[in-house]
């Protein structure tokens, strides 16, 4: 565990220790928001592409938070990992997606269609790829208030968790799989609805599943 914590630290503050240095070479003005047409719509100072580290930072605190609380049920330990392991997904997540935002920086790309690699398709595959790296450990995880797939019925019994975890799990895994298809062969918006889309879908079967696995135990 003490090593899973070294790495966790390392992942969360890696995007800060990035653009430190990237901004020794930054131009003075660079891309800060591009519209609907990929068309840059606002300039900002270079101290602007921070934003991005502190959240990832925020979110890693976040989830340090969620699995001190995780660590204090009776299935602790094993969920507490659980936990820890999400947060190093979501950083890794943050991370390639601000180096393409720098490397779009140094580029001054006033238009995202001249990008050779398609932001929203690029956000399809890292989110596919982390969902179904999530979706193997949803098995593992033990009854608990934090993470895992959380509903009035799936909290029923120890039978009805398992089950539903199981369920979870292979729904992510397969959602991850067609949202990383769905990034190499749709680009934009397209891309990007895809991946939500398939998001809300798991959820949504999950849920339904859940209640009525529960009347069934």
């Amino acid at each position: 565990m003490k090593k899973s914590r070294v790495l966790y630290y390392i992942l969360m503050f890696l995007p800060l220790v990035i653009t430190l240095f990237a901004l020794l070479f930054l131009p003075e003005k660079i891309p800060a928001h591009y519209n609907f047409e990929g068309e840059v719509d606002r300039w900002g100072s270079k101290y602007e592409a921070l934003i991005f580290p502190f959240c990832t930072i925020a979110m890693g605190l976040f989830m340090l938070f969620m699995a001190k609380i995780s660590a204090k049920d009776e299935n602790g330990k094993k969920n507490e990992k659980i936990v820890l392991y999400t947060g190093m997904g979501i950083s890794v997540w943050f991370t390639v997606m601000h180096c393409y935002s720098l490397y779009m920086d140094f580029k001054l790309m006033e238009n995202l269609n001249d990008v050779k690699i398609d932001i929203n398709s690029l956000f399809c595959i890292v989110l596919g790829i982390g969902i179904a790296v999530m979706g193997n450990f949803l098995p593992k995880l033990r009854s608990n208030g934090v993470i895992g797939l959380r509903t009035p019925w799936s909290m029923k019994n120890d039978t009805v968790w398992r089950k539903c975890q199981v369920f979870a799990g292979v729904s992510l895994v397969a959602g991850g799989v067609l949202a990383v298809f769905c990034g190499f062969v749709l680009s934009g918006f397209f891309a990007m609805f895809a991946a939500l889309g398939i998001i809300l879908l798991c959820a949504v079967s999950g849920t339904v599943y859940s209640y009525f696995i529960s009347k069934k135990y």
